[in-house]
């Protein structure tokens, strides 16, 4: 099964909508808190090369934000992806 992150703060609406997409789905992942990191930008970019939240990874390679997720769900990948 693929390792799935999502990073994250409290306050992003995104963040709670791709979290809520995966739970539908059935899928699992690891929730990436950074709330209490006050460079946690400079993070997703090291990490993701993107600086907007929630930012998603499948073992490790960014595939994007909630609009990324939610293309893939729509198109039938996300059980592929995640697998």
């Amino acid at each position: 099964m693929a390792r799935i992150r999502v990073y994250t703060t409290a306050w992003c609406g995104y963040c709670v909508r791709a979290k809520a997409l995966l739970e539908r789905r059935g899928v699992e992942y690891e929730e990436v808190r950074l709330d209490h990191d006050p460079s946690f930008r400079s993070r997703l970019v090291d990490l993701t090369g993107r600086w907007t939240l929630p930012q998603i990874t499948v073992d490790e390679k960014p595939i994007g934000g909630f609009a990324e997720l939610a293309e893939l769900d729509r198109r039938g990948l996300l059980d592929e992806l995640a697998a």
